[in-house]
């Protein structure tokens, strides 16, 4: 069934481009106006019902990997070695983004006069109190309900290591809420099966939606953007690859197609979050004990976004050359370390890396507008940022297993 899922998931994305590129250059402005935000509701009923079970998905596995781990000393040990790999590769990340924007410059020669702004506002909107404040709140909840509804993913983390803790200092009398919570867990993940068959039609809207609005033609204008950050992304996957064969060696490739349909997923409805259920049960077939993929996943989405942290850096600098705003090399290092601070606090917001770019751009008197420039090729990179994502928190997850030496030699099925 997992190979013919995703087979349908491959039809639907032709078809999706297919109906997309035919309303786009047959109808009129009014129709595909309709037509996007009618046909958008299938990727949004199927994101949303991922959402629905990421929650209780959440608190139930971390705090079960916790009450496993067994005390605050192993809790720190894992969270440490996860840290660690999370902040390296996003610097490094961050650097690639850096490195391939000031090799190929796609930004200098761009005129920016007559760009359509229209769009900037919302974006620019949700910069405003961009501050510690905002990003102390962020992290920290004042409601774990309010977190659960809201899908705040860093708010539950906080609670469920809270929790968990507390339950593993418990002992014996916490064994039976243990167990249950457990059940809860494996209960949850055989829902992410079913909600898996409606991944086609959430494939096929999120990809007819977006190609009926830009048409194809959109990546032949920004063909030298697009490109350059094609070139960085590749990049960016050589080196995540390379390290994932100095830790894992022969089984980073059978790792590799595991991720095959979560990355899919993730980059057709461009939401590494819609396969976070499906990267679970994933990685725990693949031989990482549910403990560790339970604590590291959930700590990775908030911290450890490598497409995306490429994509800031690059997307920043560029339209910074597309004003003609040179940046010396000082400035660009302050810039990068801005963006790996800032961009913690937005974890969840939807385009976060828009934000957080208009947000720096703001901070180091790059116009805001320049957003623009970038707006309407946004969608496309997001996809490849986003199955990226997917890839750099498993092999973080898998890396920090084999640390613990808690993955397994063969791959394992879960009941």
């Amino acid at each position: 069934m997992k190979n013919k899922l995703t087979i349908y998931i491959l039809i639907a994305m032709v078809i999706g481009v297919v109906v997309g590129s035919l309303i786009h250059n047959t109808a009129d402005t009014d129709l595909i106006k309709s037509f996007s935000t009618n046909i958008k509701l299938l990727a949004t009923i199927f994101i949303r019902l991922v959402q629905m079970i990421i929650a209780p998905l959440v608190f139930s596995t971390l705090v079960v990997g916790i009450a496993k781990l067994g005390d605050l000393k192993a809790v720190g040990r894992v969270g440490g070695k996860a840290l660690m790999w999370f902040i390296t590769a996003s610097l490094i990340s961050l650097l690639i983004g850096m490195l391939v924007v000031n090799v190929t410059q796609p930004g200098v020669g761009m005129n920016p006069a007559g760009v359509d702004a229209s769009g900037v506002a919302d974006v620019v909107g949700k910069t405003k109190g961009f501050s510690l404040q905002n990003f102390v709140e962020h992290i920290v909840p004042k409601s774990v309900f309010e977190a659960m509804a809201t899908n705040e993913i860093l708010q539950l983390v906080v609670f469920s290591i809270f929790f968990g803790v507390a339950m593993a200092g418990m002992g014996e009398k916490a064994k039976p809420l243990i167990k249950a919570l457990d059940v809860l867990a494996h209960i949850v993940l055989k829902m992410v099966g079913y909600v898996m068959l409606t991944a086609p039609l959430g494939v096929f809207g999120a990809i007819a939606a977006a190609i009926a609005i830009n048409g194809l033609d959109i990546l032949l204008v920004y063909i030298k953007y697009f490109g350059a950050f094609l070139a960085g992304i590749a990049l960016l996957w050589v080196f995540l690859l390379i390290v994932g064969y100095v830790f894992l060696g022969k089984r980073l490739a059978p790792l590799v197609k595991r991720l095959g349909q979560p990355m899919l997923i993730a980059f057709s409805t461009t939401s590494s979050e819609a396969v976070f259920p499906k990267l679970t049960e994933e990685l725990e077939r693949f031989g990482c004990k549910d403990k560790i993929v339970s604590f590291i996943l959930p700590l990775g989405y908030s911290f450890n976004l490598d497409g995306s942290m490429m994509y800031m850096t690059f997307a920043s600098i560029f339209i910074a050359q597309a004003y003609g705003i040179h940046l010396d090399l000082g400035t660009q290092l302050t810039m990068l370390l801005v963006l790996m601070l800032s961009s913690k606090g937005v974890a969840g917001v939807p385009r976060a890396s828009l934000v957080v770019v208009a947000a720096t751009c703001g901070m180091f008197d790059i116009p805001v507008e320049g957003i623009a420039l970038i707006l309407p090729i946004d969608h496309f990179c997001d996809m490849f940022r986003s199955g990226t994502n997917v890839l750099g928190n498993a092999l973080a997850t898998t890396v920090v297993s084999k640390w613990e030496g808690e993955l397994a030699e063969e791959a394992v099925e879960v009941v």
